[in-house]
């Protein structure tokens, strides 16, 4: 049965309402606007900083304004869809004049201007309060701006000399996480990294320095073979940052966990003892505080008594539950995350902070820059007219560093830190409201029956052609099946998105996040109701 021919629902008042807002929005941008410039014989080269090109690079960069406004208005329309989806192949062949490939010549503004709507139109709608589908959703309108001014300011972090004000907000924002975590002021370090693999893999290379500093003149032949520690349900940047820096994925033990998805701390200890009967040196555990599929968080407490006994590393990989510590009603799911040696937490994600935007913090002040300085001297000269500590870049595995702390000081600004934990608590309640809903729908069957600790919350729909079937292989190979196909209708018809996969033994089952602020009751419904609309002839 096509999805297309489905029977029609009772008519979603929000989305009619949503509509006629769509309209009106889309009318003042209209009448706010003077009759756009004619770019049909107007090129790039007739824009700043040509000469006379004031007034042509005004009203193209307004009409860049134009499209993009309206496409953030429509982003929050629930009458809109959350993706036009086409495959592969029907984008690369090209639709509708919109073509991939790249011209020899110059082609106008009019075109650019067009590749601009069409590239929008042709992606996802990651800012819908219908998109559950990854733990980086919404879209926060004064990090949107944040995020313009650093592409206009167009500057590197790795002198102050080229981004004096920009390298003092990643200072003031660094030492607030570090305090917010619980770390003393004498204490702490870090940095801005792209993404949370790349601020856990700092992680694992700190900790290796801070116990062999040899290794950055001698490499590893130098060391002992080293043994980390991480649980079955961590993120998986802990065994490719082991592959990247040349200890092995091997060498990366995987510890158990139990039924919520939080490492046992015996299992760990254990681990250990085994690893050091095989001749490894332990040196590393990386803990989750809010893990990517469940959404638990490791007993951060007693993963640090085992650490402090046997002189090891202690990472907290928060990038998913840092956002948590910004709210008194739910921070204490991290309790004992002062006592971690370094902490990834990734702004991106519960903050809602345009991607990317990530910090490794460090309790140990220093260790950066000792592990990563190679001195060039083209950069980072000492004998500068200024405090040159503030000179950051080597600190960095990177030399170019783009700017990712403003768009995050500017909501800051904008929110204060009370305004973050409202929206950490609604997001949360949002979940809650899930989990409610789903205990009392017989054709849901969550996977495991707690009450959510984070935004994650995994269900199965079990079409009726399933329900009298009697538990076993027959039936679970039948179950897996469901989540991709009604995942494959939602894409094509564009209502809502969410996210599926198996874990261990478990089927296919979807995981739903709530992530967005934007996101009401009223969406959660919509969901449930759309997958039983979608799957109930499975």
């Amino acid at each position: 049965m096509d999805f297309l021919q489905l029977p029609d629902r009772i008519i979603d008042k929000s989305a009619v309402r949503d509509m006629r807002q769509q309209e009106e929005d889309s009318a003042a941008v209209r009448d706010n606007r003077q009759t756009p410039p004619d770019f049909s014989s107007i090129y790039s080269k007739d824009l700043l900083p040509a000469s006379g090109g004031e007034e042509m690079t005004r009203g193209f960069l307004q009409e860049l304004v134009n499209i993009l406004l309206s496409y953030i208005c429509k982003s929050s329309q629930r009458s809109s869809k959350v993706l036009d989806f086409h495959h592969p192949h029907q984008l690369k062949d090209g639709l509708e004049g919109f073509s991939l490939n790249l011209p020899e010549q110059p082609e106008t503004l009019e075109q650019l201007l067009v590749d601009c709507r069409d590239t929008l139109k042709y992606g996802v709608s990651t800012g819908h309060p219908r998109f559950f589908n990854q733990l980086s959703t919404g879209l926060d309108v004064i990090g949107l701006a944040g995020e313009w001014l650093t592409s206009t300011a167009n500057t590197n972090m790795f002198t102050y000399e080229v981004s004096p004000v920009f390298i003092l907000m990643e200072e003031v924002l660094l030492r607030k996480m570090q305090s917010i975590v619980g770390w003393s002021d004498d204490e702490g370090d870090g940095i801005f990294c792209p993404g949370g693999t790349i601020s856990n893999l700092y992680s694992i290379l700190l900790a290796r320095y801070h116990f062999y500093p040899e290794v950055k003149t001698r490499g590893m032949g130098a060391l002992p073979q080293l043994a980390l520690f991480t649980s079955e349900h961590s993120h998986y940047s802990v065994k490719k940052s082991a592959a990247v820096l040349g200890m092995g994925s091997e060498n990366v033990v995987i510890v158990k966990c139990d039924e919520r998805g939080k490492m046992i701390p015996a299992e760990l200890e254990s681990s250990i003892v085994t690893a050091e009967e095989k001749g490894l040196v332990p040196f590393y555990v990386n803990v989750t505080a809010g893990t990517t599929v469940y959404g638990a968080f490791d007993p951060l407490n007693a993963i640090a008594d085992i650490c402090h006994r046997h002189t090891l590393w202690m990472h907290v990989d928060a990038a998913w539950g840092g956002g948590l510590l910004m709210s008194d009603r739910h921070r204490m799911k991290l309790q004992g995350i002062e006592r971690a040696w370094s902490v990834t937490w990734n702004p991106h994600k519960m903050m809602g902070v345009p991607l990317q935007c990530s910090a490794i913090l460090v309790k140990k002040r220093g260790l950066l820059k000792e592990c990563n300085e190679l001195g060039a001297e083209y950069l980072f000269q000492t004998d500068k007219s200024y405090d040159v500590s503030y000179d950051t870049g080597d600190k960095s595995i990177q030399c170019g560093r783009h700017v990712d702390a403003f768009k995050l000081w500017l909501m800051w600004k904008a929110k204060g830190s009370e305004g973050f934990g409202a929206q950490v608590n609604k997001c949360l309640e949002n979940a809650e409201y899930l989990y409610d809903q789903l205990q009392r729908r017989t054709e849901f069957e969550l996977v495991f029956k707690n009450k959510p600790e984070h935004c994650n919350v995994c269900f199965w729909y079990t079409p009726p052609s399933l329900r009298s079937l009697p538990l076993g292989p027959d039936r679970d190979t039948r179950l897996h099946q469901v989540a991709p196909r009604i995942k494959g209708r939602m894409m094509e018809k564009g209502s809502v998105l969410i996210g599926y996969q198996p874990l261990g033994a478990k089927v296919n089952f979807f995981r739903c996040v709530l992530s967005n602020p934007a996101t009401q009751q009223e969406d959660i419904n919509f969901l449930l109701d759309e997958i039983v609309l979608l799957g109930r002839d499975l």
